[in-house]
């Protein structure tokens, strides 16, 4: 399977449990090939709207490219939609990084293991649940 295949994959997974939550999702065409800023997934379920960068892998650290980072980031401002970056690791629940807490490196962002177990989860970041975190 490729990576691009994987990417899909991924993506729909994703999309269909944002369905189960009860939000319209949906794949956005063109996302990392337009020349405007888009993501890979917008949901929304009349009351919040979200915007989603997926990634899939199967350790941490990720590095994020800053543009993408920042073409979520405005895309979002002008969708009026909440950015996350959408990570699943091998045999983990998906976890949502909001763009603030992404570390910033000399090239871009990057997630690592400690933002990634901080990071809330689909229930949290819908309104299905809420977690105590202590810091």
């Amino acid at each position: 399977m490729s990576a691009k295949e994987k990417g899909l994959r991924f993506e729909r997974e994703l999309i269909d449990l944002l369905w189960e939550c009860g939000f319209a999702a949906v794949r956005v065409a063109g996302s990392g090939v337009s020349s405007f800023p888009c993501p890979d997934i917008i949901a929304s379920n009349g009351k919040i709207t979200f915007a989603f960068e997926v990634k899939s892998r199967s350790k941490l650290p990720l590095y994020l490219d800053e543009r993408e980072v920042k073409d979520l980031a405005m895309f979002s401002t002008l969708f009026g939609a909440k950015p996350y970056i959408a990570l699943r690791l091998l045999r983990m629940k998906w976890k949502f990084v909001e763009l603030e807490k992404l570390e910033k490196t000399s090239k871009g962002y990057r997630i690592d293991e400690n933002i990634f177990s901080l990071a809330p989860d689909l229930e949290e970041i819908t309104g299905k649940s809420f977690q105590l975190r202590l810091l």
